[in-house]
């Protein structure tokens, strides 16, 4: 057992990409660099900027390796050091001093390979002194030399610095690319997967593959290699899908009581409120994605959650739909102002109760 704890590593490391087409959801920059590469047009500062775990320290590491591809006479295990690679963390290193000593290493060729590249991480975090002292060399960088900059916060590099890089803006990786890349992983490591819990998984992970491992770690060693849809939503502190069918199923009903007691019970498992209330208006906005044909695309769920959003989209009348997004868009509103939070979600649950009740000719008048 300690000999398997000793040899674990994490998904985001033992999965990192070796090669551009390997690199999930970033098409168009990676096909963009190997051409760069292949018709020897890279410029000598490059500047990666997008969102957390999205492939950008990746694809600098690829590309590092790619520009000096012809020496590759080294084993693996020296294979960043002989390529030349530098890499320099520049929120703990951002002071003038720790650039000054980078500009003094540039100066000098490789002794292998006919480039030497210089990856700075977080480049948002140097100094303004720092930056100040960079200029000149980025500007007129040495011929062997080239600088990768990778940033999240874009906004807070000077201008001076951006008109000396050609700038790749990394996007967002979709709930899609995250999932089929899970699957493939969960293949892999021989894991039992439902695909709506990977689904879930790529959901929470909001547009970043570094988050997306890191959870689905989490979850492998929880659910002890068997991933469900159930279990998962649990340990993520989700409110699973079911929860939303069946409060829609007794508003349709006019069952208030039900109504009442559901949500009394979504508390007792310790889920918030206010989440919970935009959650039910994202679900009644994707009933109403999924009533409509061509909106269909619209809704990010797994398969087998999207056959039950289809079957009770058609239970469900358009004008139902847009009265309860409108109702619980209202609630999420008013719920942080609200001196009685918990009585703001029910009244909006009384309101979605009385919606299809005969008497009801306006949703904010009788109950019902």
């Amino acid at each position: 057992m300690s000999n398997r704890m000793e040899n674990f590593v994490v998904s985001a490391r033992k999965y990192r990409p070796l090669q551009f087409e390997d690199v999930v959801g970033q098409a168009s920059i990676t096909d963009t660099l190997e051409h760069a590469i292949g018709n020897n047009q890279l410029a000598q500062a490059l500047l990666f900027c997008g969102p957390r775990g999205v492939g950008k320290t990746t694809c600098a590491r690829i590309l590092a390796r790619k520009i000096n591809e012809e020496n590759n006479q080294i084993d693996e295990e020296n294979q960043d050091f002989a390529f030349n690679i530098f890499e320099l963390d520049a929120a703990s290193n951002n002071s003038v001093d720790d650039i000054r000593s980078l500009i003094d290493q540039v100066r000098f060729a490789p002794q292998v390979g006919k480039y030497k590249v210089y990856i700075i991480d977080e480049v948002h975090m140097l100094s303004q002194a720092a930056f100040n002292a960079f200029l000149k060399t980025l500007e007129e960088p040495p011929a062997h030399a080239i600088f990768i900059l990778a940033t999240t916060e874009k906004h807070k590099i000077i201008p001076t610095i951006l008109s000396r890089c050609q700038i790749y803006d990394f996007k967002r990786i979709s709930i899609n690319d995250i999932k089929l890349h899970l699957e493939n992983i969960a293949r892999q490591e021989d894991v039992e997967y439902e695909e709506d819990a990977l689904h879930l998984i790529a959901q929470k992970a909001d547009g970043a593959l570094r988050d997306a491992l890191s959870i689905f770690d989490r979850m492998v060693t929880f659910t002890s290699g068997k991933l469900t849809l159930e279990k998962v939503a649990e340990n993520l502190n989700v409110l699973d899908y079911e929860y939303y069918f069946k409060i829609t199923d007794a508003a349709l009903k006019n069952e208030i009581p039900n109504l009442m007691l559901q949500f009394n019970d979504i508390l007792n498992k310790g889920f918030d409120a206010h989440l919970f209330i935009s959650g039910l208006g994202g679900h009644f906005r994707d009933l109403l994605v999924a009533k409509i044909p061509q909106t269909i695309d619209l809704l990010e769920v797994g398969e087998n959650t999207k056959i039950k959003y289809l079957d009770q989209a058609q239970r469900c009348d358009s004008q139902f739909l847009i009265d309860a997004i409108e109702i619980c868009n209202t609630a999420d509103i008013h719920y942080k102002t609200s001196k009685n939070a918990r009585l703001t979600v029910e009244i909006a649950l009384m309101q979605l109760g009385s919606l299809t009740a005969e008497n009801s000719i306006d949703k904010k008048k009788s109950l019902g």
